[in-house]
């Protein structure tokens, strides 16, 4: 190997190492190994690495490319190229004579403050709301969908889709969502969203472009409701919630025209709104001129009886429908579907165009055909059955091991609702002992918009109540009993 540069001073120098003192050379190596028609582009990729990442600093001086073709057993004209590409590009700069150096253009990239993406908790025991069990996705017949889409989908399918969404998907969805769940679907009141998230976010637009500044949200309720409204500058307004649902006599008084709402299984209190309140709500709505914006995010999934129908069926004018695949497939997939009253749709389709240009076409005609076929009513039955011997073995395990606990709201959906006895509490030190035995849950007033979540004595003292929400779906029967026998022995 040739001797690296040296420095002013004749001694060996930055010139030609990185910002640890390797040669420059060194970190070069595995490019070299490439295949002779790629050996050049990994080379140039390899010397973009070492100046983005920052250990070739700026400043530093590269060897020749003579120098540097023989220490990697390259030709001299693969590393003037390289220097040659990345010097137009802004990661080098030279001078006739006087060498090729590390250009200032480039700042190293900063390591990122926390990872975006979830992690796994490492808990003993997870009982945290709002994920389904993952390991009973359809792969098989996911992938075969797949493969028939793929193989059937003409050319002219693969360009930009109506922002509505394909009207194969549109029209099945209509049929699916008239049949399980009761709603009145029109396929050209029916657009397709990256899930119930996108849904909120859009109509949270649409509504400020009308000049609406707030909006009514159940309390406790779903902290994403907040989170999306405020993004597009429309306020949030806290309501309370009584045996029979949505209160409907601090909804009059808040002045409000559009409420959040999740009446076929509130989130989380896991009651549902009675025939009575369903329609106190629609009067109101008549009343102000307003909105519902029916939240059915485990509409499908109720255990002790058939599911009740959406509120949109009783006025579709009054009530923004959506709902996703993200309970009964997977979240990763991020689709959904908003059913629009007829005065808002054209505004709802302008924003969807604007925002994304439609939904990706292949995962449209792929769930389209999974829906014709009937697999998705398949999996929405395996998913019942899991999900319901799930719910049996934690009202089961929480008997043996809580006596005296309760389980509150309906049969249903993903989570419940556990109240345990003063002899567990204060409910602060429930929660650091449990935590400290790897346990992982939510108390109720986790999900209330005051401080103490509405649950606390107007004394401020501590709860001695134990309110949980107790996530289930996930957990296999096995380790469900498992996690709640660790809850009891923790405290």
């Amino acid at each position: 190997m040739t001797s690296a540069p040296t420095g002013p001073d004749g001694r060996p120098g930055s010139a030609g190492r990185t910002a640890d003192g390797t040669a420059a050379w060194e970190l070069l190596l595995p490019a070299v190994s490439a295949p002779a028609r790629s050996r050049g582009r990994a080379l140039q990729a390899a010397l973009r690495d070492a100046v983005r990442s920052g250990r070739l600093t700026p400043g530093t001086r590269l060897p020749s490319s003579r120098d540097l073709g023989a220490d990697l057993g390259v030709s001299r004209g693969l590393v003037t190229e390289a220097y040659e590409q990345l010097t137009a590009e802004g990661y080098l700069r030279s001078g006739r004579g006087a060498g090729t150096w590390v250009g200032d253009a480039v700042r190293a990239a900063r390591p990122r403050a926390r990872d975006l993406a979830p992690r796994p908790r490492g808990d003993r025991a997870d009982f945290v709301p709002g994920t389904p069990d993952l390991s009973l996705f359809p792969r098989s017949a996911w992938a075969a969908t797949q493969r028939g889409v793929l193989t059937d989908l003409p050319h002219e399918g693969l360009g930009y889709p109506d922002p509505r969404g394909l009207p194969r998907l549109r029209t099945a969805l209509a049929e699916l969502l008239t049949r399980r769940r009761g709603v009145v679907a029109d396929p050209e009141r029916v657009v397709v969203v990256s899930g119930v998230a996108q849904a909120t976010a859009l109509l949270a637009d649409v509504l400020h472009a009308r000049g609406m500044r707030a909006t009514g949200v159940e309390d406790p309720g779903s902290p994403q409701h907040d989170a999306l409204y405020a993004a597009a500058g429309v306020g949030t307004v806290p309501l309370p919630l009584d045996d029979e649902g949505l209160a409907i006599g601090p909804l009059r008084a808040s002045g409000v025209r559009a409420v959040v709402t999740t009446p076929a299984h509130q989130f989380p209190t896991g009651i549902a709104y009675s025939a009575r309140r369903r329609a106190e709500l629609l009067d109101w709505a008549r009343s102000v001129d307003g909105l519902v914006l029916e939240d059915d995010y485990d509409g499908d999934f109720r255990y002790d009886r058939a599911p009740v129908g959406a509120l949109q069926g009783l006025d579709p004018e009054r009530v923004a429908y959506t709902g996703s695949v993200s309970k009964s497939l997977a979240p990763g997939l991020r689709l959904g579907w908003l059913l629009v009253p007829e005065w808002l749709a054209d505004d709802v389709v302008e924003r969807k165009r604007t925002t994304d240009l439609g939904h990706p076409a292949l995962d449209q005609a792929l769930f389209a055909r999974f829906v014709e076929r009937g697999d998705y009513d398949r999996q929405l039955r395996l998913c019942q059955r899991a999900y319901r011997e799930r719910r049996d073995a934690l009202v089961a395990a929480l008997a043996e091991h809580f006596p005296g606990s309760r389980v509150f709201g309906i049969a249903a959906g993903l989570h419940a609702i556990a109240t345990l006895p003063e002899q567990y509490g204060p409910e602060e030190r429930f929660l650091a002992r449990v935590s400290e035995a790897g346990v992982a849950v939510r108390p109720l007033a986790e999900y209330g918009h005051d401080a103490g979540g509405g649950e606390a004595g107007s004394d401020g003292a501590a709860r001695k109540e134990v309110r949980l929400v107790l996530g289930y779906a996930h957990l296999a029967p096995g380790r469900i009993r498992a996690g709640v026998e660790m809850m009891a022995k923790a405290v």
